[in-house]
């Protein structure tokens, strides 16, 4: 799978997780210089609480585009180390 945003590849790995319809993909296959740590927070009842990244491509940026679960619940456990993506990402094979 490859998440593309802004003409740019932010993140490509074979070993994604779907979760109610979206990729995770590990934090080690996704773009570290596109992502800027972002204070949005948000609440999941049975993942958990989630934390955000903004994308920065070419001068642009994404707010909140991409969210991760620091400690997933055990319900969740799957998506540990990984980051999903959102708002205009474009997410296919």
């Amino acid at each position: 799978m490859r998440a593309v945003w802004n003409d740019q590849v932010i993140a490509e790995s074979d070993d994604t997780v779907v979760v109610e319809g979206n990729h995770y993909f590990p934090l080690a296959s996704v773009d570290a210089a596109v992502l800027r740590p972002s204070a949005k927070q948000t609440h999941c009842p049975w993942k958990g609480d989630a934390s955000y990244y903004s994308l920065e491509v070419a001068g642009a940026t994404n707010a909140d585009a991409a969210w991760f679960y620091p400690t997933p619940s055990s319900a969740a456990a799957e998506v540990q180390d990984r980051v999903a993506f959102w708002k205009g990402v474009t997410v296919s094979e």
